[in-house]
């Protein structure tokens, strides 16, 4: 099948209060064209500076979501056209996409990341870090970042209760947390399982070898 036949076969089975980002990381520019001129907006990198070589190739009507981990001296590169940034982990980097913000005039979308999986490689903060991150002084003091939810990545293994338990853990602390912060955003779910994390209750789902092929 094509990248279009994918991608139209994928969108088929997601609800339409679910956004489709579709990671893009390491495709060529054509591919990505194919799946623009599918109807795709929505496109997400784990690389700061290929994300930012695709932007200048590509049509600006792209939303670029930044889904890797951010190293704080690569930001300064997404902050004139990322709209949203996934992976989020610390009072430190927010800080940073905030400078840079305020430097672009802008307000930036970031959603924090959230260490679910029983891995030793995922990033992320734990609950405690989450709340302790949200009611810190520094934290209201940043103007020109706004925190629209959570997201997090499950274990990868084939253990579905693991994961379906993991993606109910994070809806849950997104449930407690979103009124008070007017959450409206819950990125959890890749090609693997994305089915499980949508009735784990994800708005936000990150697909990309069910798309553009494997790596």
């Amino acid at each position: 099948m094509s990248i279009a036949q994918n991608l139209q076969s994928i969108k088929s089975q997601l609800p339409e209060h679910v956004t489709l980002v579709a990671v893009s990381k390491t495709k060529p520019v054509a591919d990505l064209m194919q799946a623009y001129d599918a109807g795709q907006r929505v496109f997400g990198e784990n690389k700061i500076q290929e994300m930012t070589d695709k932007f200048e190739q590509m049509p600006k009507d792209i939303n670029w979501h930044m889904i890797g981990h951010v190293q704080s001296n690569k930001v300064k590169y997404m902050t004139p056209y990322v709209a949203l940034v996934h992976g989020v982990d610390s009072l430190k980097l927010l800080s940073e996409i905030n400078r840079q913000a305020q430097k672009n005039n802008r307000v930036i979308d970031c959603l924090l990341q959230v260490y679910i999986a029983e891995e030793d490689t995922k990033f992320g903060l734990d609950d405690d870090e989450l709340q302790e991150l949200l009611s810190s002084d520094e934290f209201c003091s940043l103007k020109h970042v706004r925190i629209r939810g959570l997201m997090g990545m499950a274990t990868f293994t084939t253990n579905q209760q693991q994961i379906r338990k993991e993606f109910d853990h994070l809806k849950a602390v997104f449930d407690t947390f979103a009124t008070e912060y007017q959450f409206d955003t819950l990125s959890m779910g890749m090609s693997g399982d994305y089915q499980i994390a949508i009735s784990s209750g994800s708005n936000m789902v990150r697909i990309g070898s069910s798309i553009f092929g494997s790596r």
